[in-house]
């Protein structure tokens, strides 16, 4: 770690937790992204495969991407046996992530509901909590009144457009905050001696015979044995500089913050049907979200209509939230696929590694993906917990369809 002059004022990326060094010519392993995804791998490729040659590229500054972008949700309630393996992995990890980086990275359990409006979200939601008890994930039903001894601002009366039936309820979930949980990671990647390199775009990949031996940057070229990409929305565009096309579609999606409010929201609140999610940050700012907007694109912006809606959605559940103000919007870029699962694995490329199509569940599973995706790049093969993400189920159709478990939640 670089030494700091002792009242030396902090910039606002503390770029003092970690060295900026310039990028040597070759490393044994070039992570392509620099947020979450990219930052835990290149923790775990150091703590459980002490593989410290590392170089982590980012084309702009660290963590600015969607990992300062998303809604800091962690849950691990997903449907599928592949899904809540992976994910309540990740959730296992975030339970002591603190301690193993020694960094506050402010991880608050309080609980996540997913809200039931009709007969057959009610038989969903009942169906998801006894797979999840099966898979060893905490979970549980409630009815109406249960989710307002919960969570007391939530409307349950009848007389709406879509009533609350009920709830999942998991916990154990709650939220973290995202730029804490980055820069505990690069502190500890940086400790072990791995190269981040911010403001370093990827813009070509080098294929000899079918292996990749390096990338071309914006900072020139650099040779590597093995090149991992996890770029969210952009990995296809990298992929496709192999020759590979990827089953998935770029999307921005939205979320906003209100004003600084007294502590009213205790827990975490989701409901697909009327399509919106909605927490309350440490500071005390209200943070929401949406669905994607339906158009693809790369932009970090999204269309106006979806704040409209997710607003009405909103003031449904939340009346007391009726003359808050929204503070700022913004929008990230998702890469959905065509089950709405991820792809954790190999690529049709030797040596080249993808991670990719989270959609809009990336964030919560950040140390998991890390730690299964660190044991493939560091074996050549894929960890048990991501062998089902390959990218060949496209094509055996060993699909793992978490459209229902994902859809608008985070």
């Amino acid at each position: 770690m670089s030494p700091r002059t002792p009242g030396a004022e902090l910039p606002e990326h503390p770029d003092w937790l970690w060295r900026n060094p310039e990028p040597k010519r070759s490393y044994d392993v070039v992570v392509v992204g620099g947020g979450g995804h990219g930052l835990a791998t290149a923790h775990y490729l150091a703590k459980n495969h002490g593989i410290t040659n590392v170089a982590v590229l980012e084309k702009g500054w660290l963590a600015g991407g969607n990992m300062a972008r998303n809604t800091t949700i962690i849950r691990s309630n997903y449907l599928w046996d592949e899904s809540a393996g992976i994910y309540e992995h990740a959730l296992k990890l975030w339970e002591g992530l603190a301690d193993e980086l020694d960094y506050p990275i402010l991880f608050s359990q309080r609980g996540v509901l997913n809200l039931a409006h009709s007969l057959q979200d009610v038989r969903d939601s009942v169906r998801r909590v006894e797979a999840n008890r099966l898979n060893g994930v905490d979970a549980e039903w409630l009815d109406a009144d249960g989710v307002k001894d919960v969570c007391p601002i939530v409307n349950i009366s009848p007389d709406v457009r879509y009533p609350v039936l009920g709830a999942t309820y998991q916990p154990r979930a709650g939220i973290a905050k995202h730029d804490h949980v980055a820069w505990g990671l690069a502190r500890s990647a940086d400790a072990a001696g791995i190269d981040i390199i911010q403001n370093c775009e990827v813009t070509g990949l080098d294929v000899v015979g079918n292996r990749v031996v390096g990338v071309r940057t914006t900072r020139g070229p650099i040779a590597a044995g093995k090149v991992a990409l996890c770029s969210a929305g952009h990995t296809s565009v990298l992929a496709a500089m192999a020759g590979i096309e990827l089953p998935v579609q770029s999307h921005p999606l939205q979320a906003l913050v209100s004003e600084l409010l007294e502590p009213v929201h205790p827990t975490v609140v989701m409901s697909n049907a009327v399509h919106v999610y909605v927490s309350q940050a440490h500071k005390g700012e209200l943070v929401m979200g949406a669905g994607i907007d339906a158009y693809n694109s790369y932009t970090q912006r999204g269309a106006f209509h979806i704040i409209e809606e997710q607003m009405a959605a909103a003031l449904e559940l939340f009346p007391v939230f009726a003359r808050a103000h929204v503070l700022r919007t913004w929008g990230g870029i998702v890469d959905v696929s065509p089950d709405a699962s991820p792809i954790i694995g190999l690529s049709p490329v030797d040596n080249l590694y993808l991670n990719c199509g989270w959609g809009t569940g990336g964030f919560k599973a950040t140390p998991g993906v890390g730690w299964v995706y660190a044991h493939t790049i560091a074996h050549d093969t894929p960890h048990p917990l991501n062998a089902p993400f390959s990218l060949d189920r496209f094509t055996t159709g060993a699909l793992v369809d978490e459209h229902g478990a994902a859809a608008v939640a985070h």
